[in-house]
């Protein structure tokens, strides 16, 4: 590795470091200055901006942002509440399940931030440590991401992978993410269940509970979404939402059945001339949101100016810079990378897990992760499969702890267990976030690599 190489490498991560220090915006936008340097100042050739998984990322988030307007998603959330509400012993394991299927829908963890206040308190009026189930809920809120069929993350390992030769459709994806995730979860959650001392034998609760203005800051109030009152056409606009899911995820399907056609052998959704998936997510999403918008009311400037369209098209930004200077400079030394990488790679396909965890601490967003370093990964010679198993090792933000869902949770619980740590890093989310990733990881290692067994014996039988 060369002296320039060091330096440039040294750019793009320092773009990257000092984009998170300021956050939301910023992580695109200074990533605009590592790659002026790049181009302008060492004379690097421009990569190739993320055009595709932007603009399903802005028709999904357009979605969601109606959803949101029109009431639909309260509609969501209250449903979700009179479940944890109607078991809160069991709070510590239904709270990460709930965030995680939310996010798994809708696309984003931004609908963390209604529920989480309504986790606290479910816990803390049951004598339940609110640490327990608020760090593993904001862990699972962002581990849904890979398991959802129109997040970026998804959308675009699918896209690339389809153009890197691994023929993987949507719904093959989440055959894998979803179980082994959910298994990373329950791990985190049974491990979260014993975490901290007991509320009645934490001293440091105890003399909270003491003061009488912080008894009732903790007890007074009582966080719900069950006094809303829920629209016709908020449930209207959930029926159009989930309808619109069920049509991508059957196009989706239609990539995997096949049929003959002419004497060939071709997949459904070639004999019906059927799109590729990332147009056919941006189509059935616009669909759904004017549906929103001319049958439940969903205003657009409510729409616009909510959470989740506003998270979404920050992720927008991000994508765009962050994976646009990724692939400027690992385009531009692919050959180098190859020889440094090569022998890892052919012994450890699976360290690249790795380097996308690590790649995420810095960058904030899974989708960025998967659209700045999946090409590297099949350029390195990686297999689909591998890459595919380890897919929910691009979720490594908790790790510093500066990620909006992890902060607001420190927040929203009211108790003070959940924590960011005196030292950074010492903090609520990180053992819960380290046990769902690398469970979640070996598990998803080990589905494809027993379920795609025929395509690593095809691999062997074309390189003898």
């Amino acid at each position: 590795m060369s002296a320039i190489m060091i330096i440039e490498l040294l750019i793009v991560l320092a773009a990257l470091y000092v984009g998170s220090r300021y956050g939301s915006l910023a992580l695109g936008a200074i990533s605009g200055i590592g790659l002026a340097i790049l181009v302008f100042g060492f004379g690097l050739k421009p990569g190739t901006p993320p055009t595709d998984v932007i603009y399903i990322i802005i028709a999904a988030v357009t979605c969601a942002g109606t959803l949101q307007a029109s009431g639909g998603m309260n509609w969501m959330i209250q449903i979700a509440e009179k479940m944890l509400r109607k078991h809160p012993e069991n709070i510590t394991f239904l709270a990460p399940l709930t965030t995680f299927f939310l996010t798994v829908l809708v696309g984003t963890g931004h609908v963390v931030y209604t529920l989480m206040p309504i986790i606290c308190d479910i816990a803390l009026k049951k004598n339940i440590r609110p640490e327990r189930p608020c760090a593993v809920a904001s862990i699972a809120s962002q581990v849904g991401i890979t398991c959802s069929p129109i997040a970026a993350a998804v959308v675009a390992f699918v896209t690339i992978s389809n153009a890197n030769g691994f023929m993987v459709s949507i719904p093959q994806v989440l055959m894998i993410s979803l179980p082994a995730c959910l298994l990373g979860l329950f791990f985190a959650s049974l491990y979260s269940t014993r975490r901290g001392k007991d509320l009645d034998k934490d001293p440091d609760f105890l003399k909270r509970k003491e003061d009488p203005e912080m008894f009732q800051f903790m007890y007074g109030n009582n966080a719900t979404t069950l006094d809303h009152k829920i629209t016709k056409e908020a449930k209207l606009s959930v029926y159009i939402f989930l309808g619109a899911l069920l049509v991508i995820v059957f196009f989706a399907f239609c990539q995997m059945i096949f049929v003959t056609k002419g004497g060939e052998r071709v997949t459904l959704a070639k004999y019906m001339d059927i799109p590729k998936m990332n147009i056919v997510i941006q189509i059935i999403m616009l669909v759904a949101a004017a549906c929103n918008i001319m049958l439940c009311k969903a205003h657009p400037k409510k729409a616009v100016g909510g959470a989740v369209w506003q998270s979404g098209m920050v992720a927008v930004i991000a994508i765009y810079g962050i994976a646009w200077l990724a692939d400027t400079y690992f385009s531009n030394y692919l050959e180098e990378m190859k020889n440094m990488m090569a022998g890892i790679v052919a012994n450890y396909p699976w360290a690249i897990a790795i380097v996308f965890f690590l790649v995420s601490v810095l960058i904030n967003s899974q989708g960025a992760v998967v659209v700045a370093m999946l090409p590297l990964a099949y350029e390195l010679g990686i297999a689909g499969p591998v890459l595919l198993g380890i897919l929910p090792s691009v979720y490594g933000y908790f790790f510093i702890p500066n990620y909006p869902s992890d902060i607001a949770t420190v927040n929203f619980d009211r108790s003070g267990t959940t924590v960011i740590g005196k030292y950074l890093l010492n903090h609520s989310f990180m053992i819960p976030g380290l046990i769902a990733i690398t469970v979640s990881t070996i598990v998803g290692y080990l589905l494809t690599t027993t379920l795609f067994a025929n395509y690593f014996a095809s691999l062997v039988q074309t390189t003898m």
